[in-house]
């Protein structure tokens, strides 16, 4: 357990957690929405502080990640806890978890204590170039990710978030400094996120170009699921979005399968992924690629100049990257020089 790092003080002994674009008002004795966060006398505590549910070691195409460092591998680890709801959660036994007691706070939040230094070592014992804070979300467990990531950026470590993006800008700000790569679901509109997630979807937006304008290298994910947002304008608005803000921000449609408490929706179709490719590529993004499953195109990297396939992956492999770097270490097509968006 460990103080907050961004909360304020209220009236009657409550307190104003910043951290996610909830900022619960929790009173004296109660927890926030996320369930891992703890107003014991006017003073805010994480609960999951260095408490490690899980911790893996995967390729880094799997956050997703393509244009950072291919071919790399990356220290996972999360907590339990996260400040949403959503139907179709993949983790949700990480997730949601701390809710699954609702209003017994004497639970005591589960998980393995691990201090900053000994993920760090971890990390370089295995020959991981970054930490990934994910498969929970990782914004609630951001006092942790930040020491952690603090001491892998003075041992050479990157650090990559794998986030809903329902920050405050506040917390954003905090982490930005020590953050090299975040990919960042963008769900559907904003119907979406409250049926959902029990979320808005304009602080994720807000986070996204707030990550960009900081120097962080994003990614945006998109799953795209059947009668929810798998809709020709529904994805356009979404790539139009990301292109506005930089069209050389990678964009992963991904297909949906039934899961938690969304049984009741089919397998995202091949058509349906590859109309969402296109209608990337229709809004002026350099790279779109369809992940959870086979492409013979999706799931490569092209020269968004000449066409020359640069990157061949399968899945979390990659057969083939013929990527040159000029001295400043950028991306550069072999065939027609074209600068390649990315950390390679």
């Amino acid at each position: 357990m460990k103080e907050a790092c961004l909360y304020k003080k209220l009236d009657d002994g409550k307190v104003g957690c910043l951290l996610c674009a909830h900022r619960c008002v929790i009173a004296d004795g109660r927890r926030g929405l996320c369930g891992v966060r703890e107003n014991r006398q006017a003073t805010l505590y994480s609960l999951v502080y260095g408490k490690l549910a899980t911790a893996h070691i995967d390729p880094i195409e799997k956050k997703p990640l393509y244009h950072f460092h291919p071919t790399s591998t990356t220290l996972s680890i999360a907590t339990v806890g996260c400040n949403f709801r959503c139907l179709h959660c993949q983790n949700s036994d990480l997730s949601q978890y701390p809710k699954s007691f609702k209003e017994d706070f004497t639970i005591i939040v589960t998980g393995k204590y691990s201090s900053p230094a000994e993920v760090v070592e971890a990390a370089l014992k295995n020959g991981c170039r970054s930490i990934s804070y994910t498969y929970s979300e990782p914004t609630i467990f951001l006092e942790f990710a930040l020491d952690c990531a603090k001491l892998a950026r003075e041992n050479g470590v990157k650090n990559v978030f794998v986030s809903n993006g329902f920050m405050t800008p506040e917390s954003a700000q905090e982490l930005i400094p020590y953050l090299d790569a975040n990919n960042i679901d963008l769900k559907g509109d904003d119907e979406f996120y409250r049926k959902v997630c029990g979320g808005r979807v304009e602080p994720v937006k807000d986070t996204i170009r707030q990550m960009a304008d900081g120097g962080v290298w994003v990614e945006v994910t998109t799953l795209v699921i059947p009668g929810h947002n798998d809709s020709e304008p529904a994805l356009r608005s979404i790539a139009e979005f990301i292109s506005s803000v930089s069209p050389s921000i990678p964009w992963h449609v991904t297909r949906f399968h039934p899961t938690y408490k969304m049984m009741d929706r089919p397998w995202t179709s091949i058509e349906t992924l590859a109309t969402a490719r296109q209608i990337g590529l229709e809004a002026g993004l350099k790279y779109v690629y369809q992940g959870n499953i086979y492409s013979e195109q999706g799931e490569d990297t092209w020269c968004p100049s000449c066409k020359t396939p640069l990157i061949k992956r399968q899945g979390f492999s990659v057969s083939a990257n013929i990527i040159d770097k000029d001295e400043g270490g950028n991306g550069l097509c072999p065939v027609c020089s074209t600068r390649i968006d990315g950390l390679w």
